[in-house]
């Protein structure tokens, strides 16, 4: 079976391109370099020359609280395109497997907790990323309508926050545990006093290791097949301040965490209800401490090659 991964190169797509190397799959990884997903003819060449039987979508423009707010218009209109060049693309090739990756941004800001699936749409979102979470949402909107009109056997996932090798580490447009790694990496090299980082510290996240995701998705484009989109998480979460605790321990940063209140925090309390993925048979295998050493051990292996990738 033939496999192509868009965005390959990034965070979650890099993860499945290694898992998949390791089952000895035949794989096709798409970034930049290789296919301009916003371009649509180029795509539809692509996928048409290519003639792959699952294509699974990791391919999208992202970033943190800062950079959502600065660059609505990207993450929307952009986003828009990339995935509908994407599925459009697939369908004309015929291509029987789709998994399209979204994220937890979909759900309404003042959420119950944990949150289900089918809380989708049910409040109002999250200002400082809806352009993101609309096109997502639109995203999983169009894999339902291609199974009703056309029978496609398409599937969405929606993953929780994700961090791990090849994420994007730049601090004007990352999410908070990269912007973390690469602020507390670069204090305890530097001998700093102090770390100064955004918001109160007191709202709760999840965060779940892209190698673990790799693996999710894998195992739900095998077994699931359903309209509805799947929770992937680890269902536990930590408040920002111990996620900065950890991430300076294991970054050897021994100075001072101070918060700058003036910043926004964004939603007070996101974690994912996985009850539906873990029925699947898939189940998150990496502790969140050990998947931050490890995370940083990569950062300080590859800092020097990093770049700004937004």
């Amino acid at each position: 079976m033939t496999i192509v991964v868009a965005g390959s190169t990034g965070l979650v797509g890099s993860a499945i391109m290694r898992e998949l190397n390791r089952r000895g799959e035949s794989v096709i990884g798409i970034n930049r370099k290789v296919v301009d997903l916003l371009d649509r003819e180029s795509t539809f060449e692509f996928i048409n020359a290519a003639k792959p039987e699952l294509v699974i979508d990791a391919a999208a423009i992202v970033g943190g609280i800062g950079a959502n707010n600065k660059f609505p218009v990207d993450f929307l209109s952009k986003n828009l395109q990339i995935q509908n060049n994407l599925m459009d693309a697939s369908h004309a090739a015929d291509v029987e497997r789709f998994v399209f990756l979204g994220s937890s941004c979909i759900y309404p800001r003042d959420c119950q907790q944990p949150i289900k699936e089918d809380y989708l749409l049910t409040g109002p979102l999250e200002k400082t990323n809806s352009a993101y979470a609309v096109a997502k949402i639109a995203g999983i909107e169009l894999i339902k309508s291609y199974r009703k009109q056309f029978n496609r056997r398409w599937i969405s996932l929606m993953p929780t926050n994700m961090y791990g090798p090849f994420d994007n580490f730049d601090l004007e447009t990352s999410h908070v545990l990269p912007a973390f790694i690469n602020r507390f990496v670069s204090a305890a090299k530097n001998g700093a006093h102090s770390v100064t980082v955004w918001g109160s510290g007191k709202p709760r996240r999840e965060f779940l290791h892209s190698d673990d995701l790799a693996k999710a998705t894998l195992m739900a484009a095998e077994k699931y097949d359903a309209p509805e989109h799947l929770n992937v998480g680890t269902g536990e979460d930590v408040t920002i301040t111990e996620l900065a605790e950890t991430v300076a321990l294991e970054s050897g940063f021994t100075g001072e965490i101070k918060w700058d209140s003036s910043k926004p925090d964004g939603t007070l309390r996101k974690v994912l209800e996985v009850t539906n993925i873990k029925k699947v048979g898939w189940t998150p295998e990496i502790p969140l401490k050990e998947g931050i050493a490890s995370t940083i051990e990569w950062f300080k292996e590859n800092e020097n090659r990093l770049v700004k990738r937004y």
